[in-house]
């Protein structure tokens, strides 16, 4: 499944750091710092699996050198705490071919160099050998002043005030998810795929997403949009679960996760899981349901019969699931109540953090799993609560069905009755 990731960063000399080293580093070359005097050297590193330098129209000929470029991107600025270079790192299908991504890298580039009238360098990335074999990505390294034909000129303020610079990365985090859902478009066609095979991705926010998929009646989806956002791990801690993975593996024994951010995500992840399956396991139930419902009210019974029909239906697919899986039903109930134990375990979690020091997990979405309100008003813990009283209320499927059989068959037993009484008089009337 494809994976929205688009983040945007600056190269700043107060933080010690250079474009030239930068742009040595992504593109895997050897690169001369005249304003240092100092050479960094990354010819050596490996997964980098292109390079290509994008200009407007009017750059002169030396910007198509890299070290030419960005020597001169540090002799354009002064100031010891200057911005150098913008880096904008992307994510890449791992749906698409190499050629593919590397056509969608540079399709964002060029439209960097359009809007803001600067260069761009792009170094496309493979997986770490040691991570997820999925994560093709992009560093698209720009200049901060737009290129014209006597160099560089004057900064791209558009980016750089407070006023407009976080509007501008909206529009070009839009204007990524809009090529990136091209480019699996295409790969659909191409591949000669059904529509819509290759999922999409989006640049909005989870609530958001959310609230669209519900005016447009999709509700399945919108209730998969229910959750916070998935934390990063950062390169530490990756690194540890990585190695955990590996040698789980290698032992032949279940992962387990090995730090405190990484034990979070994995039990989040596995709660979003088991309440995808109970959603899907009750929307499967309903429709068998309502379609054997049909089906028995054409065949001519009444409504309690085509309804004892449903819940037989329901309950031979209940039966089916556990042979399947070769184990003892659970109890609905049972399910619920454990999905509001694990929540409310992670809701005293981040209370006592929040005590403790509120600052420090601000940023972990998975920590802090916000409740989002649906049309009804109610959040998904609500919701979940409320349908385990109402499961705690309700009688047992096999009582109702019980209850239902026994009202039917007394039904039965009055209409013989009236039946054999009918016949008696006629008898008595011959006579």
């Amino acid at each position: 499944m494809a994976s929205y990731h688009l983040s945007v960063k600056t190269v700043r000399r107060s933080q010690g750091r250079s474009a030239t080293a930068a742009a040595a580093y992504r593109s895997a070359e050897r690169i001369l710092c005249e304003r240092e005097g100092r050479v960094h050297d990354y010819g050596r590193k490996g997964g980098v699996e292109a390079t290509l330098l994008i200009m407007p129209e009017h750059a002169p000929e030396w910007a198509l050198d890299r070290e030419r470029l960005w020597n001169a991107a540090e002799a354009a600025e002064r100031r010891k705490d200057a911005v150098v270079a913008r880096e904008w790192e992307l994510a890449l299908p791992a749906e698409l071919t190499p050629e593919g991504r590397r056509a969608l890298a540079q399709a964002f580039a060029e439209r960097l160099v359009e809007r803001y009238g600067v260069a761009a360098d792009v170094a496309i990335h493979a997986p770490h050998r040691e991570g997820d074999q999925r994560n093709h990505h992009a560093h698209v390294l720009t200049t901060t002043r737009a290129l014209e034909r006597e160099g560089l000129g004057a900064k791209t303020k558009a980016l750089d005030t407070r006023a407009t610079g976080p509007a501008e990365i909206t529009a070009m985090r839009e204007v990524w998810a809009g090529l990136q859902n091209e480019a699996l478009e295409r790969a659909e066609r191409e591949r000669g795929l059904e529509r819509g095979a290759l999922e999409r991705v989006d640049h909005r926010r989870l609530e958001v997403q959310r609230e669209a998929a519900l005016r447009r009646g999709e509700r399945e989806r919108a209730e998969g949009l229910e959750r916070a956002p998935e934390a990063k791990l950062g390169p530490a801690a990756s690194a540890m679960e990585r190695r955990a993975e590996r040698e789980a593996e290698a032992a032949g024994h279940e992962y387990e996760p090995v730090t405190e951010r990484g034990r979070r995500v994995h039990e989040a992840r596995a709660l979003r899981e088991r309440v995808a399956e109970l959603q899907r396991e009750v929307r499967e139930r309903a429709e068998l349901a309502r379609e054997r419902y049909a089906l028995a009210r054409e065949e001519g019974l009444g409504r309690v019969s085509a309804g004892l029909a449903a819940l037989r239906a329901a309950a031979e697919r209940d039966r089916e699931r556990v042979r399947e899986r070769g184990a003892e039903p659970e109890d609905l109930r049972e399910r619920l109540r454990a999905i509001l134990g694990r929540q409310a375990e992670r809701e005293a979690e981040r209370g006592t953090e929040g005590e403790m020091g509120r600052g420090a997990e601000r940023g972990v979405g998975l920590e802090r799993e916000r409740d989002r309100a649906p049309e009804d008003g109610r959040s998904l813990t609500e919701r979940l609560r409320s349908a385990l009283d109402g499961a705690r209320s309700a009688p047992p499927a096999r009582e109702l069905q019980t209850e239902q059989e026994e009202r039917e068959r007394e039904r039965a037993r009055e209409m013989k009755r009236e039946r054999g009484l009918g016949r008696g008089l006629d008898d008595g009337l011959e006579l």
